[in-house]
């Protein structure tokens, strides 16, 4: 088994109005990750926190750095941290 991590990105750029949290959650969920994604309300950026195992959670962050057509990327901040186990599942997130 490999090993389990938790990953925190904040994507910055055109994010909002083109479907990047929809893209995320396809995405994480067809790798089996768990976690949420949202819009942040300060707007221009996106907030994904996900874990699972770190093969898969290195192929979101390859997601992550594309975006969905329509948008552009311009910044990913990453932060790597242990598992916690938190979530049950890949939720978008409209609120706190």
């Amino acid at each position: 088994m490999s090993e389990l991590a938790s990953l925190h990105a904040l994507i910055y750029g055109r994010v909002q109005g083109v479907f990047f949290r929809d893209f995320v959650s396809r995405h994480a969920r067809a790798l089996g990750l768990s976690g949420y994604v949202r819009n942040l309300p300060q707007g221009g950026a996106v907030e994904v926190k996900a874990e699972g195992e770190r093969p898969k959670l290195d192929s979101l962050l390859e997601k992550l750095h594309q975006g969905p057509p329509g948008a552009r990327v311009d910044r990913v901040d990453v932060e790597w941290a242990e598992y916690s186990g938190s979530f049950a599942d890949f939720r978008i997130r409209y609120w706190d």
